[in-house]
C-alpha cells in the first residue's frame, strides 16, 4: 500500500493555496546577467525575480555576488531544469544535494521543476523531453517527487509541459495525469500559460478547456513566454516554446482566462533567448500587473 506524501495535506480546496512564505501576487522577471547592474542601480518596481537553479550550483562567482545583493531587495523564485523528474532511472542524489544547498542559501519563496525527463544512462540532454501519460509513468513521477520533496524539505511546483508529440502508450490525458500527481504527492502546480497554448495548438485541443481541467487549486505561480511558429513534416502549423519572443496576444488572452479562475497569482515573464533591454521586459511585466489588478478588482466585487 502506498503511503500518502506528507505534502499532500498542503493541498486546499480553496483557490490558489500558497506556501507560508509565498511570492507576492505580482509580476516578476527571470533574472539575467545582462541586467544585474541596471537592476541594482534602478531597483525596478517588480514583485520578484526568478533564476534557473542550474546556473547557480557552484559555491561562488559573479552570479552569486549579484544574486545575493538582488535577493536583499526582492522575493525570489528558483526554477529547476535538470532534476529529470520523469526519467526512467533514479534521481541524481548529488544534484539533489546541490539544490538543497542552494535553497538553504537563498530561502526562495518558491521552487519549481518540469514534468519532463532529460537524463538516460548517466547522460544529460539539454532538453525537456515528453512522457507517456500512463500508470507506470505516473508511479515513477510520483515516487521521484516524493523523494525530491522529502530531500529538499519543501513543496515543489510542477510545470505543465509544452509538447510536440503524443504517445500511443498514453492512457490518460495531460490534465488527468497532472491532477493525479498533485493528489498523490501534494506537490503544487506551476501553470505555464504559454505551454498550454502551444500544446493546445499543436495537438488541436482547446487551451482554455485544458487549463480548466487542471487542478487549479494547486497553482502557486504562472509563467508567460513567447513562442515561434514552424511547420511539421506534413506542413501543419507547429508552435515551438522558445522563450525568445514577446508574449503573443493569444497567450495574454489565455492568461486573462486563467486569472478569472485563479484570482491574482504570482506571474513570471520568461525570456531566455534573444534577451532584450530591461525596459522591454518591464513593459511586459507592467502588462501582467494590469491583468492582475483587474483580477483583484473582480475578486473585490
Amino acid at each position: 500500500m502506498t503511503m500518502p506524501s506528507p505534502f499532500a495535506s498542503s493541498i486546499s480546496s480553496a483557490p490558489n493555496p500558497q506556501p507560508r512564505h509565498r511570492l507576492p501576487n505580482r509580476a516578476g522577471l527571470g533574472l539575467k546577467s545582462q541586467h544585474f547592474a541596471e537592476i541594482l542601480a534602478t531597483r525596478p518596481n517588480l514583485g520578484f525575480f526568478e533564476i534557473h537553479a542550474e546556473n547557480y550550483l557552484v559555491a561562488g562567482g559573479p552570479f552569486h555576488h549579484y544574486l545575493r545583493r538582488i535577493r536583499d531587495h526582492y522575493p525570489l523564485s528558483i526554477h529547476g531544469v535538470g532534476l529529470s523528474i520523469g526519467a526512467d532511472e533514479p534521481l541524481d542524489i548529488a544534484h539533489l544535494d546541490r539544490l538543497a544547498a542552494l535553497l538553504d542559501r537563498y530561502q526562495p519563496q518558491s521552487f519549481s521543476e518540469h514534468l519532463a525527463w532529460s537524463t538516460n544512462n548517466g547522460q544529460f540532454f539539454n532538453d525537456l523531453l515528453p512522457l507517456p501519460y500512463n500508470l507506470p509513468t505516473l508511479t515513477r513521477v510520483c515516487d521521484h517527487l516524493d523523494q525530491a520533496q522529502n530531500h529538499l524539505q519543501r513543496r515543489i511546483l510542477l510545470e505543465n509541459p509544452a509538447t510536440y508529440v503524443e504517445f500511443a502508450a498514453s492512457t490518460m490525458d495531460e490534465a488527468t495525469f497532472i491532477t493525479e500527481i498533485v493528489h498523490r504527492t501534494g506537490c503544487g502546480l506551476l501553470l505555464d500559460v504559454n505551454n498550454a497554448y502551444v500544446s493546445g495548438v499543436n495537438h488541436h485541443r482547446d487551451p482554455r478547456a485544458s487549463i480548466a481541467a487542471l487542478p487549479l487549486a494547486a497553482v502557486g505561480e504562472i509563467h508567460l513566454a513567447g513562442f515561434a511558429e514552424d511547420q511539421d513534416a506534413t506542413g501543419a502549423k507547429l508552435l515551438i516554446d522558445t522563450h525568445g519572443a514577446p508574449i503573443a496576444a493569444a497567450v495574454w488572452n489565455l492568461y486573462a482566462f486563467a486569472l478569472e479562475r485563479l484570482g491574482p497569482t504570482p506571474t513570471l515573464i520568461e525570456r531566455d533567448n534573444h534577451i532584450p533591454a530591461l525596459a522591454v521586459l518591464l513593459a511586459e511585466a507592467q502588462c501582467a500587473e494590469r491583468w492582475l489588478g483587474y483580477a483583484q478588482q473582480d475578486r473585490a466585487v
